[in-house]
């Protein structure tokens, strides 16, 4: 066993193999991302990978050992030469033991973010991404669970989120497998097929892995033969039937020979089901959900007391509303908030109901704002809740779905497979809570909302329990036949909320001045819960600069509409326009959500031409991005939760502003004739500028290059991602954005007269993945011709 010892500056390395005298050691779980983005046993040879994103995996778990007092860790990408064969046999076959022996394992769960740390909702923020996480879906962590004693999970923030015994009922709940098993009760004591169960929904890269992850849960062994493919579940099957004769497996109570119980196309349904589950998933698909901040303390608990969303869940009352409540409001006034509370509430409640939801995000990504999206995703919360239900699989051909590519991108095909899968849920209550519907295309609303009516009839004619909560602003209006309805801002209970609210945020002092503060912002709010919280944060800051007797004063200047606010904002200072302005305009038009990195170097080359963009992240921390992107926004901007950081608008509201009222001329009367067309044309010249900074002399790119596909490719595209962060955006957009600013009356006559291609060309090559998609001179007058 090989380890990496932690040194006195956190750096670590390589150890000597161990064959006895194992000194104490900490172990990592976690799911691997691109294999070209781990640390590697290479890598530590080599004294390289730093540069890795798996890199912050191998920093964390040293940290982590180094505060438990352990000086050594194992970590099953850098530890473990791969290339030797005999070494990899034998870390395989020994996994399970290493897992056991291991002081502490910690498990590094990469897409489970993590809220406020100091809110009420802590854990509830983290509790839905903690269920949906991979590493319950991956065959090899199914040992790193049982076998450990100590088995602690951390966030993607590295944020301990709890330990085996206190997440126990979540992890039963998750994976089904036994309290006792969690609780380190001998394997002996479950039968085989007990355990073969605990393997349902997961799976592994390569299927062979699928029978070799397996050895320590069975106890027996079988050589490696990568290749054989489905062959090695049958040899599997066949040793662990072989263990049970000899009597090496488990008590008599306990045999049985499991052939029934793996049947031979078990691997191949298996995969079936996680092939549909892959297909239907998006990256983003819990995004806004996460973002979504929690309530203050006490609030929002009015809703569950209101008559219509009693009146909502009265089975008596069914007929009245056949299902459906929806909760409207002005733009800003806490919908979205209120409706996670609900989600929440009916989450906590309903146990032994299926609660499906989904929050459109007209900021982020194509299937964050479509029905596509929408269906996608309760297909997929629901098809991971009975993903052991053969009988529903089989009843609505689901296995052989998986090999459907027209299937994510049907429209019509999702609702009629989400219709039949619910149809078969026939003895279970199931709710739908769908946030944000004006975020959405109104056409796709009033086809999803007719569909959901359907089903809501079907249900009552058929006696089942289909319930769903609709938010969304007042326009457009939809009609739905029936339904109940409230108006956030006509209830009392939302306006004692904007009280709680402002008597917890707001400085004002205890002068006689701060109470009538207080109650003019309640008069001014109108139910804006935006309005409240942006107007508070101004008066914190003058309150903070000592001005607290002129509070009064500066709140009586604050504008109370909430364009005219955001205009306000964006105007009552000097300072930094021309970042302001490119910061409003990159989040505004770019073609896909910036991730953090991407938008300061993006705001930089456009501001500083003539400067290298290169990322010196000794010099350029992303606690100073984050500080750089909410100054350049008038803090009108966030970073996301999601593991990518991507940069959006606090609300939808601020992008009505900018397009829809026309904000971005009445702030920049130089973009008054064409705001769009100009503002793609000034991103276009952002990505001119940032390629032409003499990129590749601050990498090593060899002459020719590298195939594409081929490690060494593979590594250069590692180093330029690293070191120039917003270079493949700008590859892949500047046309784009040319095309849009050209389409829009801006002239790129000049622009394509001087655009160096072949530097072009170069860049793209250099980033592409796929052999044949790069170019070489001959293609000059396609691209032109583009």
């Amino acid at each position: 066993m090989r380890l990496l010892e932690i040194g006195s500056r956190g750096e670590v390395s390589l150890t000597e193999d161990y064959h006895d005298n194992v000194p104490r050691y900490a172990i990592l779980s976690h799911t691997w991302g691109p294999e070209e983005e781990e640390v590697t046993f290479e890598d530590l040879i080599m004294s390289k990978g730093r540069n890795k994103a798996g890199y912050k995996k191998v920093s964390f778990c040293a940290k982590q050992a180094e505060k438990d007092g352990l000086q050594y860790v194992w970590i099953d990408a850098c530890c473990i030469d791969r290339a030797n064969l005999t070494e990899l046999a034998e870390a395989i076959a020994s996994m399970f033991r290493w897992y056991h022996n291991a002081t502490k394992c910690y498990v590094y769960l990469s897409d489970v973010p993590i809220g406020d740390y100091n809110s009420r909702c802590y854990q509830e923020t983290w509790d839905r991404a903690f269920r949906h996480s991979r590493w319950f879906r991956r065959g090899w962590t199914l040992q790193e669970l049982i076998a450990p004693q100590s088995v602690q999970f951390f966030s993607s923030e590295s944020t301990l989120l709890g330990d085996k015994e206190l997440l126990e009922r979540q992890i039963h709940e998750i994976t089904q497998i036994p309290l006792q098993a969690l609780r380190g009760a001998p394997l002996s004591h479950f039968s085989a097929e007990e355990r073969m169960n605990w393997t349902i929904g997961r799976k592994t890269t390569r299927k062979e892995d699928r029978a070799y992850c397996l050895q320590g849960i069975f106890g027996v062994f079988i050589p490696l033969i990568y290749g054989e493919g489905e062959n090695a579940f049958s040899r599997l099957r066949g040793e662990i039937n072989r263990s049970l004769e000899d009597g090496n497996a488990e008590p008599n109570s306990k045999r049985r020979r499991i052939e029934s119980n793996i049947p031979d196309d078990y691997t191949s349904s298996q995969s079936a089901k996680n092939e549909l589950l892959d297909a239907l998933r998006f990256d983003q698909i819990d995004d806004r959900f996460m973002n979504i901040k929690p309530g203050q303390t006490k609030t929002c608990r009015w809703l569950l007391q209101t008559k219509e969303y009693q009146d909502w869940l009265d089975t008596d009352k069914i007929l009245e509303c056949h299902g459906f409540f929806w909760i409207k409001g002005k733009p800003g006034s806490g919908k979205s908030t209120l409706t996670k509370f609900a989600f929440m509430k009916i989450k906590e409640s309903f146990r032994n109901t299926i609660l499906l939801s989904f929050f459109f995000n007209a900021r982020g990504t194509y299937l964050e704002k479509t029905t596509l999206g929408l269906y996608r995703s309760l297909l997929v919360q629901l098809l991971e809740e009975f993903s052991d239900d053969q009988r529903l699989w089989n009843a609505t051909g689901l296995t052989y779905r998986s090999s459907d590519d027209q299937l994510k991108a049907n429209r019509e095909s999702l609702k009629h497979l989400l219709l039949q899968v619910v149809q078969k849920l026939d003895q279970r209550n199931i709710m739908i809570i769908i946030d944000a519907l004006d975020e959405c295309d109104e056409d796709e609303v009033r086809d999803m909302i007719s569909f959901f009516e359907k089903v809501g009839e079907d249900a009552i004619s058929d006696r089942r329990k289909f319930h769903v909560l609709f938010s969304s602003r007042h326009y457009p209006h939809i009609t739905i036949a029936r339904s109940v309805e409230i108006k956030l801002e006509d209830q009392q209970g939302h306006t004692q909320d904007i009280d709680k609210y402002v008597s917890k945020e707001l400085k004002a002092g205890r002068g006689r001045y701060a109470g009538q503060i207080r109650q003019e912002i309640r008069n001014r709010a109108s139910g804006i819960f935006m309005w409240v919280v942006l107007v508070v944060h101004i008066l914190n800051k003058a309150f903070d600069r000592g001005q607290v007797h002129a509070l009064q004063k500066k709140l009586r200047e604050i504008p109370t509409d909430l364009n005219e606010l955001f205009r306000s904002i964006l105007t009552r200072d000097c300072e930094n326009l021309n970042e302001m302005k490119l910061c409003l305009q990159w989040i505004l038009c770019a073609i896909r959500p910036l991730k953090r990195e991407e938008l300061y170097f993006a705001i930089l080359s456009g501001i500083a031409s003539e400067e290298s963009f290169l990322w010196d992240q000794d010099a350029i921390s992303v606690e100073m991005m984050n500080l750089f992107i909410l100054s350049s926004s008038k803090s009108l901007a966030e970073i996301t939760k999601s593991k990518d950081h991507t940069v959006q608008f606090i609300h939808e509201s601020v992008r009505d502003f900018l397009l829809k009222k026309d904000g971005l001329a009445q702030v920049w009367t130089d973009l008054k004739s064409n705001p769009i067309g100009l503002s793609h044309d000034s991103l276009k010249e952002s990505c001119y500028n940032y390629m032409r900074s003499d990129i590749p002399h601050h990498l090593i790119v060899p002459e020719p290059l590298p195939v594409a596909n081929s490690p060494p490719a593979a590594e250069l595209r590692r180093d330029a991602s690293h070191k120039f962060p917003f270079l493949k955006y700008a590859v892949h957009h500047i046309f784009a954005h040319a095309d849009t600013a050209g389409a829009k009356g801006v002239s790129q006559e000049d622009f394509m007269k001087d655009f160096k291609l072949n530097e072009w060309i170069q860049l793209n090559n250099i980033i592409e993945r796929h052999e044949i998609r790069r170019l070489t001179p001959r293609h000059r007058s396609d691209v032109h011709t583009c």
